[in-house]
């Protein structure tokens, strides 16, 4: 049997992993409740901040976890051959119209979010939101033989 250890990644291989978008999963606490789920996000590697799409339902327990400027921790894993896996910790900012449409429109047209569909409720009785995580961290492991 090969043993295999984690090593950290640099920022390229970090970069690589995040690519324009994806999905992931993010996690948040209040208070001794965790709560977490898979979403896509958009990465602006420019800026380095990460873009979140959020779909509230009418009585979506998520929207108890997500306000502006919530700390979260976003997971994102791949496992192709070997694993390789980024965290990035940070705050949640809700991204308004007018900015939606100035600076913060250039960084989504470079992105690709994935529309992922996982909610019962369509998506005509859901109201969405997105979000800036700006990371306080970013870290990355990889396995190595």
């Amino acid at each position: 049997m090969t043993e295999h250890q984690s090593h950290a990644m640099d920022d390229n291989e970090i970069g690589a992993l995040l690519g324009s978008g994806g999905t992931g999963v993010i996690a948040f606490a209040d208070e001794d409740e965790p709560y977490a789920i898979p979403i896509s996000y958009g990465y602006d590697d420019d800026t380095e901040a990460f873009y979140i799409r959020c779909g509230f339902a009418p009585d979506s327990e998520k929207r108890r976890f997500v306000d502006d400027g919530v700390t979260a921790s976003l997971v994102i894993t791949d496992d192709t051959g070997t694993w390789r896996s980024v965290i990035a910790r940070g705050s949640l900012t809700e991204i308004s119209e007018p900015a939606i449409e100035g600076g913060a429109a250039q960084s989504i047209r470079r992105m690709n979010i994935p529309y992922v569909t996982i909610h019962e409720t369509p998506a005509t009785a859901m109201e969405f939101e997105l979000y800036r995580l700006t990371p306080e961290s970013v870290t990355g492991r990889k396995e190595q033989p």
